[in-house]
């Protein structure tokens, strides 16, 4: 008798979640960016075992163990340096790569710029809450310099990394914001990103109400674009630069052809290999 049961005609959102729970703080917003991920998936139809999640280190590095695609949970700053291969080594896959906004912006900042120059046909989701959750609430690349903390007394002084507008003057062809108080808009902007063929940037506003309460309000404070999408890089950033920060939805989706990578023209057997090498 098969014990494997054939899977379903259409899948739902459940059918990418793990049996593994997530151990996040009450109040995370990273929950309903996990479930904005798996509604995207579903929406796109596309089969787990034709998916893999890519992430590095933090809390919300944990994404792949609470799905059922491939997973690769590798080490700090670097989830776009082996997404990025993934994709080249295996473009049948749709690679997702996640990551927060200290695991991506500091030790993997320049991975982050290649990743956009580059323009590989993957989707970058960075759930940014301005600060180191997992180690107890540092300053991260994203941080207010005024942010008062029992770390940084009287804040940092340092003027905040923008993503969006570095991912844009980098060559990401796809960029957006999104907030994960809204998993429908959430889900809506991550499977456009998927579709998009090239680097899909998209930072998700995720707040940490553990160590910056005060990002609750948040939810009062975010908001459509209030202008449509647009292809012309000179125009989106204009627009990204005079943002208040808390602008949703696609800003910029380019038509930069996506790299792809030169194979040969037939796989080789490791004999050959080793031959090539042995010259």
């Amino acid at each position: 008798m098969n014990d494997v049961c054939p899977p379903p005609t259409v899948l739902t959102a459940a059918n990418y979640k793990s049996a593994t729970k997530p151990v996040w703080c009450p109040g995370c917003g990273d929950f309903t960016v996990l479930g904005a991920i798996t509604k995207a998936l579903a929406s796109l139809q596309l089969p787990p075992h034709e998916v893999a999640v890519v992430s590095g280190i933090g809390c919300s590095s944990r994404i792949p163990a609470y799905t059922t695609c491939y997973g690769f949970h590798g080490v700090h700053g670097r989830a776009l340096a082996a997404g990025t291969g993934l994709k080249v080594a295996r473009p049948d896959l749709t690679v997702l790569v996640t990551g927060g906004d200290g695991d991506g912006y500091s030790i993997g900042g320049n991975h982050f710029l290649h990743a956009c120059r580059r323009n590989v046909d993957l989707t970058y989701i960075v759930m940014d809450n301005h600060v180191y959750g997992m180690t107890k609430g540092q300053a991260s690349p994203t941080t207010e310099p005024d942010w008062d903390n029992k770390l940084a007394p009287g804040g940092t002084g340092i003027r905040s990394f923008h993503p969006l507008v570095i991912a844009l003057a980098a060559g990401a062809s796809f960029v957006a914001r999104a907030f994960s108080g809204d998993p429908n808009g959430t889900a809506e902007i991550i499977a456009r990103g998927i579709r998009h063929p090239g680097f899909a940037f998209i930072e998700i506003l995720s707040p940490c109400v553990t160590f910056r309460p005060e990002q609750r309000e948040w939810k009062s404070q975010v908001h459509a674009a209030p202008v449509e999408v647009t292809d012309d890089p000179a125009r989106a950033a204009r627009r990204i630069m005079t943002d208040d920060g808390f602008n949703t939805g696609v800003l910029y989706a380019g038509n930069r052809k996506a790299y792809a990578a030169a194979r040969n023209p037939a796989p080789r057997t490791v004999a050959e290999v080793a031959e090539e090498f042995a010259l």
